[in-house]
């Protein structure tokens, strides 16, 4: 117990010289200069998810097909590819409602604010 306490020690000490260098220095903005503010962070955060999340999509609406066509008449199967393709339904109404209603959102945002700049 007292070697794992003065571990922690010794290894806070190590980092200290880098924090008090970046409090010196100022931390830079990791972030591209068009994502500074709130609103355009998340529409383009929301934006790479509906990139991401549509072709996920397509490739579970072709699963589905698939089991409905592998189903051959099988009432069990083809109950399970009907339930999958609901859920496929769902998923993508969830990610393009959410989309939508965060671009709303922002836009109001912006122009309660006075920003001119509309999201996309």
């Amino acid at each position: 117990m007292k070697l794992r306490t003065i571990l922690i020690y010794s290894a806070s000490l190590l980092w200290l010289p880098l924090v008090v260098s970046a409090q010196s220095q100022g931390i830079q903005n990791p972030l591209n200069s068009a994502y500074s503010t709130i609103p355009t962070f998340i529409a383009g955060f929301l934006k790479v998810m509906v990139q991401i999340g549509l072709p996920v999509v397509a490739l579970f609406m072709l699963i589905a097909g698939y089991k409905f066509a592998s189903a051959g008449g099988n009432s069990e199967k083809l109950s399970k590819a009907k339930e999958n393709f609901v859920y496929v339904i769902i998923g993508a109404c969830l990610i393009l409602g959410a989309w939508v209603l965060a671009t709303l959102i922002g836009n109001t945002v912006s122009n309660v604010v006075g920003n001119t700049t509309q999201l996309n």
